[in-house]
């Protein structure tokens, strides 16, 4: 097998910019490795940084989303797609963010059953039907978060990480990303 994180033969920019080796070395330091996602994009640092900009956006910036509910939706959203990539990464993110192996787990086989808050319910409701129907969406869907307690500014939120693992599984998927080995030993 290849080096290549995926099917595709698109090695990095070799050396990298000074700027991505940085980002590169930070994320070895932080997490002990250099997810293969950024590896995959690293072939074009402009698509790199778009990519990197939008997931630090919708994953890292102040939300009245928890970190952890949007891993709990990239989680959803990468079951319902089957994205192999994802469901490892983010399924161990759930795992570390809340303590709970088990619900990592229980995401990833069957969200429905996992031991969830009624507003985290409703919200992986939502990011599924995002996932399968977007354009049946109504506002009595919405309706139902706010009822929840989300704000408009929140279910914003909510569509965008969604709307934007949709993207990522698919790209993962149909380039047969590789999940780095460590994300399968995480938070157990």
């Amino acid at each position: 097998m290849s080096n290549n994180p995926t099917a595709l033969d698109l090695p990095m920019v070799d050396p990298l910019p000074e700027q991505t080796q940085k980002y590169f070395d930070i994320c070895q330091n932080k997490l002990g490795m250099v997810p293969n996602v950024l590896k995959a994009h690293a072939f074009d640092i402009d698509k790199l940084n778009a990519f990197t900009a939008l997931y630090n956006d919708l994953m890292l910036t102040d939300s009245g989303l928890t970190k952890l509910e949007r891993e709990m939706v990239a989680v959803v959203v990468s079951a319902t797609n089957h994205c192999y990539y994802c469901l490892t990464a983010h399924g161990a993110a759930v795992r570390a963010l809340s303590g709970d192996p088990a619900l990592g787990e229980t995401l990833v086989m069957n969200w429905r059953v996992a031991s969830v808050t009624p507003r985290q319910r409703a919200m992986l409701e939502f990011a599924e039907r995002v996932t399968l129907a977007s354009a049946q969406i109504e506002e009595s869907d919405r309706a139902t978060l706010r009822d929840h307690g989300l704000s408009d500014r929140d279910i914003w939120d909510l569509i965008n990480v969604a709307a934007f693992f949709n993207m990522s599984n698919r790209v993962a998927s149909a380039t047969a990303m590789q999940p780095n080995a460590e994300y399968h030993g995480q938070a157990r």
